[in-house]
């Protein structure tokens, strides 16, 4: 590995560098806020070495004055052509950054119910997101299941932290649950080795070029089973219909900052691989991508939505949420993947505005839950009863949330549907937009029930609990996020047309 290798990793490396302090501070045994204060600092280490990064790979001066122009983006393979530095690894990289600052910050009164594994619960965030990194920029079949493991085998631990019979059983499903999917995918993985000869993205894609055009028809069949197992094992990890029984009982089991992250990042990671292994090594197949995720995608919409319309408690109403929401960004994917008659993808920067919408979005109800909870005490809804007199900024954090949810605007939710069920239109889509659209109404039922409990219900009591900043922060960035992508988004979808240049 050459020292430039070394800058071009800067970003993991340094990640992993601050979960080490994070474990010195925690051995230090000196104020209880140290932790914390080291962990969410440190993130300014990769953070700045995202930043720079973008700069090496596109021109920082395009985005303060597009008349410049901008030269076309790069990719710089590093570590032996394994991983790839571009800027779709970076605009992932700094959604992964973003997610675990600000759940590291949300979770500083929550983690004192652990306090004693206050540094084992940074550190483990932590090098879950760096195999997250990873994933994202990940050009070779095997490293990307190396770095899938690491950033799943982290979560299983932090989803068992809470430490009582529900928070095991969540860490033991998702284990095994997980297990499961990761052996069915690296099957998948194996199958498509033997057919192609190589594990590297780009040589799999000459060799099945070759399908493509009739010169190699020997073993067909054997990349079919292939592939099919590689979108089970995807379909996993983004909880998406059938693959999604997981979801509902280790969103409820997990501790609430553990949730939000699992929501945010493990799904983005997930559709980061997705898009680079299938439009990198498959694309050339004449298989129909986008019938196959459109399939995907009203299932997960359908059964996510009505089922969650019966969920009384708020953590399994949005694990059910978040299976709907893969559903629409599985949409984004299906308009991608249907292609014009000169062959060019349409609207492939708006599935990248959903999941920073949806990053945003998520974080913020989840944020506004957990500090809603600190004086409940209780997940069921009806404990939401009269919250809007008891914590009257909270109530509305958390309705602008469910909006967004929803797709109401002037929220960034809003934007994120019209844009990605825009490109789908325009791949000739339009009976998935509206089951999209039906699926949008029904979901309202629930939010807007959630709203209806904090506003119009009396509430059980009027005591008020002590306020923890840290999370009173978070909760104010995320939900002010939601309103100002959602009246100003072209910032967020430039960057999301430019991030996603380099795989289409």
């Amino acid at each position: 590995m050459s020292p430039h290798d070394i800058y071009l990793l800067s970003p993991e490396i340094s990640l992993a560098a601050v979960a080490f302090m994070v474990v010195l501070a925690d051995m230090v045994n000196g104020p209880k806020n140290l932790v914390p204060g080291v962990a969410i600092v440190g993130l300014a280490i990769p953070l700045f070495f995202i930043v720079l990064l973008w700069g090496e790979v596109a021109d920082w001066w395009s985005l303060l004055d597009p008349q410049i122009g901008e030269r076309e983006g790069f990719s710089i393979p590093t570590l032996f052509g394994t991983l790839a530095v571009d800027r779709f690894a970076l605009f992932f990289k700094f959604l992964f950054i973003g997610s675990v600052g600000l759940v590291l910050m949300s979770s500083y009164g929550y983690v004192e119910r652990f306090s004693e594994r206050r540094g084992e619960f940074h550190v483990l965030i932590m090098l879950s997101a760096v195999g997250m990194m990873l994933m994202a920029a990940g050009t070779e079949l095997i490293t990307l299941y190396v770095a899938l493991e690491l950033s799943t085998l982290p979560l299983v631990a932090l989803a068992a932290f809470g430490g009582d019979r529900r928070s095991s059983e969540a860490g033991l499903k998702y284990l095994v649950l997980g297990a499961i999917a990761s052996a069915v995918l690296l099957y998948g993985m194996t199958l498509t080795f033997g057919f192609t000869g190589s594990t590297n993205l780009e040589a799999i894609a000459v060799a099945v070029g070759n399908v493509a055009d009739g010169t190699d028809v020997f073993g067909i069949p054997l990349l079919a089973v292939g592939i099919i197992l590689m979108v089970a094992g995807f379909g996993f990890k983004i909880a998406a219909v059938p693959f999604q029984g997981w979801v509902p009982d280790v969103y409820e089991g997990s501790p609430l900052p553990v949730t939000a992250f699992l929501s945010v990042a493990s799904k983005a990671a997930g559709f980061a691989v997705i898009i680079r292994v299938f439009f990198t090594a498959f694309e050339s197949l004449e298989v129909d991508w986008a019938l196959l995720f459109a399939g995907i995608a009203a299932v997960s919409m359908t059964i996510g939505n009505l089922v969650a319309i019966a969920q009384t408690n708020v953590k399994r109403l949005l694990a059910y949420s978040t299976i709907a929401h893969a559903g629409y960004m599985l949409v984004g994917l299906a308009a991608v993947a249907s292609r014009t008659t000169d062959n060019v993808s349409i609207g492939s920067g708006t599935l990248l505005f959903y999941l920073g919408a949806y990053a945003v979005t998520n974080l913020a109800a989840f944020f506004a839950i957990m500090a809603i909870m600190e004086r409940t005490r209780s997940e069921l809804i009806e404990s939401f009863a009269g919250m809007s007199q008891r914590a009257p900024w909270l109530a509305l954090a958390l309705s602008i949330a469910l909006l967004s949810l929803t797709g109401i605007p002037p929220t960034v939710g809003f934007m994120a549907k019209l844009f990605v069920f825009g490109a789908a239109i325009k791949a000739d889509l339009a009976w998935l937009v509206a089951l999209g659209a039906v699926n949008s109404v029904i979901s309202a039922y629930f939010y807007l029930r959630v709203i209806r409990v904090m506003y119009l219900a009396e509430p059980k009591d009027h005591e008020r609990s002590p306020r923890v900043i840290p999370l009173d922060i978070s909760v104010a960035v995320t939900a002010i996020a939601v309103i100002a992508l959602g009246v100003w988004p072209k910032a967020l979808l430039e960057i999301a047309d430019r991030a996603v240049q380099q795989i289409f």
